[in-house]
């Protein structure tokens, strides 16, 4: 099914279960330990052995040595597997032809072999055994040092650079400026289920039961890995502890798995091993962000620029922090660039709102110090600066954009009025408390998605997708999808998911996956209906699907007779053609944040936090509220705690395990308020959805920076916002 316009008659619009703030059908599974992850598959494989991923002790450098023999002496060893014996491995996309390393050693904690043994003790003793020799060569570690080394961004050089008007000669006429540094810097992934995988070989096919969320992507690049046909691998990840970007593609531990499995003759499960995530995977590379604002004394941007420059391995693609300065806010003369530099550290890549997060870390501190130099209210600047066309293409509107009401409508709810615009004036006993805001932007995605319905012969009905669920309500709103759509209670459909097997859909990542899966979804229920209404004789053009009947002509029929004797199929895909170029699709939000500081210790408390979203239809209040809190909680570790640190001197991150690297408990997060605005983007896709997931980590980190600087007086541009970079400008603790 190709979409074009919207629907004049859609049966989602009734909203009998669409919309309704509906409990997770994949919950009581969870809540009692009965949802299968990848590392549970006990029946699949009963007899599994279990590997060890024995990882680099170098960041750069060959493999001169490997000596197994001790480790393959050890009790219970079936197999050990490096690059000297693992065959010959296809380049899958960059990310497969870097999981085994050897010869050659690209970064710290690449893995260079696996042990396999009859128990996980048994695995883990013996690959302490093996011995590997390395000639380190030197590398390059430091974003900073790079700068002056980086080039043009990616693959797409020439979209490194936007200009549009004349930047240069509207900033140096502007009569009030801002030009400032923020810096941004590593951050990883901390979901609580690791790298996990269970690989089944029979004969030349591969099953492999995963922690993956791009179940088709995961499919072609391990074919392309190993080299064998696509058709001779099926992934399945019924349910996913947390993913967050890092699990998109293929990581070491599901070839290990794979290789492991195949030299042992015996299923094989691997989990990648907390210590060596870090380094081993994917992370949100730091960033080096200079921006400038030009603007009039009424506080209308007349220029804007925002470079960023950030790091990968060879062949890397940048963080791309500039790109909602691109689209947030008005302003006749812009440029844009980014650069990036070759660094020797593990993969640069996705990580929950590549791009907008550690963009508007920079952007919306800018906006904050923008507004202090104009005497002007921050939320009053946003609202004047705001746009209904695309910046740089004035004749590309946005499908719909309803920014300066999140600014309004959280400004009321919050008591913004009662902020003190003065820093460091408000005191609460030994606090300093401060108000801080800042916008939220993150660009909405249409994917081609499939999926497969089915009328069972009981009545009920069952929907088939390979959509995955990270965690994020994927199984409820597919369900209240095909529910809508049939007429059915949702109690009557069941949600499968996760499997090659099944058609191949969007997946999760990009903040796409909701809407794009349920538009999936909804084109094959079209189908469906089409072949139900014909196998009851009725006019499919005419039928109406409600209460578990199907009417149309005056007759009003049971749903159930049209399977009575076999069951009735329908399967599709949603496309969407070029409909990106003729509407600018993005999601929109602000955060209000109240902070208190210790004037003594500058230790910081998050007291307050209030996000307002437009984000199209919102399927499931319930779940999308989960997801938007659970991203502000995000936004204040990226904001206080986050940050991979860098030894410069041999390139690895030090604190690589979760006694090191600080994510917010509890107990540092207050009550958190969510208010979705009643939206629908009829441009969007027949759900008149958007994504929200990512939506409200975005800008987060920003208003508690801005907050801390209401509180103290004192800025910080370089995150996180730690005390040591408080203390020397508090003011004089009385």
């Amino acid at each position: 099914m190709k979409f074009t316009t919207p629907a004049t008659t859609n049966p989602i619009d009734r909203l009998q279960v669409v919309g309704r703030p509906t409990d997770r059908i994949d919950g009581p599974f969870k809540t009692t330990g009965t949802a299968t992850y990848a590392y549970e598959q006990h029946k699949a494989a009963p007899n599994a052995a279990y590997g060890w991923v024995v990882g680099a002790a170098i960041a750069k450098g060959r493999i001169t040595k490997i000596d197994t023999a001790a480790a393959r002496a050890a009790p219970g060893v079936i197999a050990v597997v490096t690059h000297e014996n693992a065959g010959k491995l296809g380049k899958g996309d960059k990310n497969t032809a870097r999981l085994l390393a050897g010869p050659d050693v690209q970064h710290y904690h690449q893995a260079v072999a696996v042990v396999v043994a009859g128990t996980f003790e048994q695995a883990r003793a013996a690959a302490s055994l093996v011995r590997v020799d390395y000639a380190p060569r030197n590398g390059v570690y430091d974003l900073e040092a790079a700068m002056n080394a980086a080039g043009p961004a990616g693959k797409q050089k020439d979209r490194s650079t936007t200009r549009v008007g004349d930047f240069d000669r509207a900033f140096a006429t502007a009569p009030v400026r801002l030009d400032a540094v923020y810096k941004t810097p590593d951050q990883t992934h901390a979901m609580m289920e690791p790298h996990a995988s269970l690989a089944v070989w029979e004969g030349e096919k591969l099953t492999l039961y995963t922690s993956n969320q791009m179940i088709h992507w995961g499919v072609q690049d391990m074919a392309k890995t190993l080299g064998i046909p696509e058709h001779n691998v099926r992934l399945v990840s019924p349910y996913i502890g947390g993913g967050f970007g890092g699990k998109l593609f293929l990581r070491s531990e599901a070839l290990m798995a794979a290789l492991g499995a195949k030299a042992a003759g015996r299923p094989v499960k691997v989990t990648l091993q907390r210590a060596l995530m870090m380094n081993n995977t994917t992370h949100r590379p730091a960033t080096i962000q200079h921006i400038r604002i030009g603007a009039t004394r009424e506080g209308r941007i007349t220029a804007i620029a925002h470079e960023s420059w950030s790091g990968d391995l060879p062949g890397g693609q940048p963080e791309t922090a500039v790109n909602q300065t691109r689209l947030f806010y008005a302003g006749a003369n812009r440029f844009t660039q980014m650069r990036l530099a070759v660094l020797d550290l593990a993969e640069g890549n996705a990580m929950r709102a590549p791009g907008e997060a550690p963009g508007l870390m920079a952007l919306e501190i800018a906006m904050d110090e923008l507004a202090e130099k104009l005497h002007m209210d921050p939320v009053t600047l946003r609202i004047v600066n705001d746009t209904t066309v695309d910046p740089e293409k004035p004749g590309r509107k946005f499908s719909t954009r309803r920014f300066v009401d999140t600014l309004r409508i959280g400004a009321e709810r919050f008591g913004w009025n009662k902020r003190n615009p003065k820093p460091g004036q408000v005191r609460d006993g030994r606090w300093l408390v401060g108000y801080g805001m800042a916008g939220a932007f993150r660009n909405n995605i249409n994917t081609k998605s499939g999926a497969r319905v089915r009328l069972e012969r009981d009545g009920t009905v069952t929907v088939e997708t390979d959509m995955t669920d990270i965690g994020t309500g994927s199984y409820t709103i597919i369900g209240q999808t095909a529910a809508e759509m049939l007429g059915v209670p949702l109690s009557r459909v069941t949600v499968r998911l996760g499997d090659s097997a099944y058609p191949v859909s969007a997946g999760s990542g990009g903040q796409w996956g909701g809407n794009s899966a349920t538009a999936g979804v909804y084109a094959a229920c079209v189908k469906l209906r089409e072949n139900v209404a014909k196998k009851l004789g009725l006019d499919p053009a005419h039928a109406d699907f409600s209460g578990g009947m199907v009417r149309a002509g005056g007759k009003a029929l049971p749903l159930a007779q049209a399977s009575h004797d076999a069951d009735v199929t329908g399967e599709d895909t949603m496309d969407y053609g070029d409909l990106a170029k003729k509407y600018q699709q993005s999601t929109f939000g602000a955060h209000f944040v109240e902070v208190a500081v210790d004037a003594a210790t500058a230790e910081v408390r998050v007291r307050r936090m209030l996000a307002v979203c437009a984000a199209g239809r919102i399927l499931n209040p319930k779940s999308a509220r989960s997801q938007v809190i659970g991203a502000m909680t995000m936004g204040v570790g990226a904001a206080l705690m986050e940050d991979l640190v860098v030894d410069k001197r041999v390139g690895f991150f030090v604190n690589h395990d979760l006694a090191g690297y600080e994510v917010p408990v509890h107990a540092d997060i207050p009550h958190q308020d969510v208010i979705f605005l009643d939206e629908t983007d009829p441009m969007s896709s027949p759900m008149k959805a958007k994504g929200v997931g990512e939506l409200g980590i975005c800008g987060v980190a920003a208003a508690v920076a801005n907050a801390i600087y209401n509180a103290t007086g004192v800025r910080v541009r370089d995150y996180p916002v730690t005390l040591d970079k408080l203390l020397p400008g508090m003011p004089a603790y009385a």
